[in-house]
Formats: C-alpha cells, structure tokens, sequence
C-alpha cells in the first residue's frame, strides 16, 4: 500500500483524546473562542450542543417535516446555538456516512427517531502526512443510540453512523462549532484505514 511514510504510521501511537467525550481540549476551547469572538457572541460549550440536539430532537413537528427517500439521506439546515452550523438528518434503512472526522469542530448528535449506531476511534489521527496508517488493537468503540439519545464529541473524532434496521427509517440532530471547516473521510480494510478525500463545506451545503 502507498503511504506518505515508508512504513505505515500506526494510529495507537498518536495521543487519544480525552476519556470522555464530552470533554473538550484546551486547543479546541481556543478555536471556540475564536469563531465566536468574530461572531459577537459566546462560543457554545459541548454540554449546550448536546442540550440542543436533544431539545431539538423532542420538536414533533419538526422532525415531521422532514422529507424522506427510500434511496438515500435527506437533510435540513438548523439554526444551532452560538453560531453554530446544525443538522436535521434522514436516514432510509441500510444507509450510513462512512468513516469520517470533522476536522477542529466539536459536536453532538441526538436519534430523533429509529435508532442509529455509531462505530468510533478512540484515538486521534495525524492532522496530515500520510495517506494510510494501521490501527492498534483496543481502539475500536460501537455503541447503539435508541430514540432520544445521543452523545457529544471534542475535536477530530473519528466515526461512523449507520441505520442498521431493515424498514425503518431513522431521524437525528447535529450540531458543531465552530461550523465544519472540512471533512476527511476514510476507507477501512481491517486495521488499516485509509485516506480517501476530503471535502469542503461547499460539498454538503
């Protein structure tokens, strides 16, 4: 396999985030504070993100109006908190975003409706110099988001969400700050994850 390197980087030996995904690093506290200094107002925390999508996810009529396709996502913009960019997300029965990040942002996300599961990495990647790494044993994490719950995330987290069910569609609520800046997105064979393309915020708005 091609690599930036000439041996392929592995992922466990990159510092992990925080223990807890609800915390956020003092570099993406200044990142925050930034964008929220040239916006005029004060940078959302991952607790209030959190509180808004699950807020947001309780909206009936809302959630409601939201088309839906059999044969692939659907989104809403929203109005998130403190300038921050937000989600409302349909997801048809056997579909899911792939591996990605979301770059410098930090985030939360909340089942409206169905159920989603999210597959993670509990370690932070390179920011850049390579195209493929091996991943460590014991960094993979899954876990199962029932209608009306949901989770927070820091800075350059790695996951995947899917809608496992086969007849049932699945709503959720997003919302990051500072608004996405890019999205690198990934393939997986195994352990070994590679770099794919990243995109930029005129890709998915």
């Amino acid at each position: 396999m091609s690599s930036a390197h000439s041996a392929v980087p592995t992922a466990g030996s990159v510092p992990s985030p925080s223990s807890t995904s609800s915390t956020v690093s003092s570099s993406a506290s200044s990142a925050s504070a930034a964008s929220a200094a040239s916006s005029g107002g004060a940078a959302p925390t991952i607790a209030e993100l959190l509180e808004f999508v699950r807020r947001t996810a309780r909206n009936e009529a809302l959630i409601a109006s939201l088309p839906l396709d059999p044969e692939g996502r659907t989104w809403i913009r929203l109005d998130g908190p403190g300038g921050s960019e937000a989600w409302l997300i349909g997801w048809p029965p056997g579909t899911g975003t792939g591996w990605h990040d979301h770059a410098d942002s930090i985030g939360a996300f909340t089942t409206a409706a169905g159920a989603l599961k999210e597959h993670s990495l509990a370690v932070r990647l390179p920011t850049d110099g390579w195209k493929t790494l091996e991943l460590t044993d014991g960094v993979d994490r899954s876990r199962e988001l029932a209608t009306g719950q949901g989770r927070a995330f820091g800075q350059n987290h790695v996951h995947e969400v899917l809608n496992e069910s086969e007849d049932v569609h699945a709503v959720s609520v997003h919302a990051y700050y500072p608004p996405l800046p890019r999205i690198r997105r990934f393939s997986r064979t195994g352990a070994v994850l590679r770099l794919e393309q990243t995109e930029s915020p005129g890709d998915w708005q």
